[in-house]
């Protein structure tokens, strides 16, 4: 049975936090995932070979840049979220609009037919994220939560699984299926078994999406999960040149 719960949320973060979701990343750093954090005061990231994303405790504390700037080094391109406007000395470089998802109706449930994954499985993992491009998937993203996958003859055709964890919620991620076996359903069963177990742990789930694939959000909403907000997410260059780069 679906919880009741508080899917309210702006448009974009204006300000400090007062929902978990709304600044979902600061909330894993300094909350469940904390021994994953890379930190200095107000600013926080995920190692660069687990999840290749950054957050502030306030986007529009200058003090808190100033600290993601010590942290990441002079000329180092990040990607941060949510995040509207940058100070001055930082370069936007790239970014975009995402959407993100509540469970508030969805069916959880087993999948007899999944497999966990772990570290042994990364090989497959990655060439499957290679043929599909779910979004951010890294050599150590696995260890973040639980994974289950699909395998037709031995390889791994879809999978889905943890990433983000703010206290209280897990995000559902890498949800993908391998083009030849589209069509099957797999992705919205692994959807449902990951899912499963989150609330058996007594969180609940959520989900992003690039505000664009309207096909994948059709999809979620038609299994139970509501659009709570959008939000951008940036690319930026910090102030400064590299060390060891002379500038031109």
């Amino acid at each position: 049975m679906a919880q009741s719960i508080d899917v309210r949320g702006g448009e974009t973060l204006a300000g400090p936090s007062t929902h978990p979701l709304d600044n979902a990343v600061w909330a894993a750093l300094t909350g469940p995932h904390a021994r994953f954090a890379e930190r200095l005061g107000r600013a926080a990231r995920y190692p660069a070979d687990v999840y290749d994303v950054a957050a502030l405790a306030d986007p529009a504390d200058p003090a808190a840049w100033a600290d993601l700037g010590t942290l990441v080094g002079p000329g180092t391109v990040v990607r941060i979220k949510p995040v509207e406007e940058v100070p001055s000395g930082w370069d936007v470089i790239g970014g975009g609009l995402g959407v993100q998802l509540v469970d508030t109706a969805l069916r959880a449930e087993p999948a007899p037919e999944a497999v966990r994954l772990g570290p042994d499985d990364v090989p497959q993992i990655l060439d499957l994220v290679a043929r599909t491009r779910p979004g951010p998937f890294l050599k150590r993203t696995v260890q973040l939560g639980s994974y289950l996958g699909i395998r037709h003859r031995g390889r791994l055709i879809a999978m889905a699984g943890e990433r983000i964890r703010p206290p209280g919620w897990t995000e559902i991620s890498a949800v993908c299926t391998d083009p030849e076996h589209r069509g099957r359903g797999l992705g919205t069963r692994l959807v449902r078994a990951v899912a499963a177990g989150i609330r058996a742990r007594g969180d609940l789930p959520f989900l992003h999406a690039a505000a664009g694939n309207t096909q994948a959000i059709r999809l979620y909403e038609s299994i139970g999960f509501t659009l709570r907000r959008r939000s951008p997410i940036l690319l930026v260059r910090s102030p400064g040149t590299p060390h060891g780069t002379r500038p031109l």
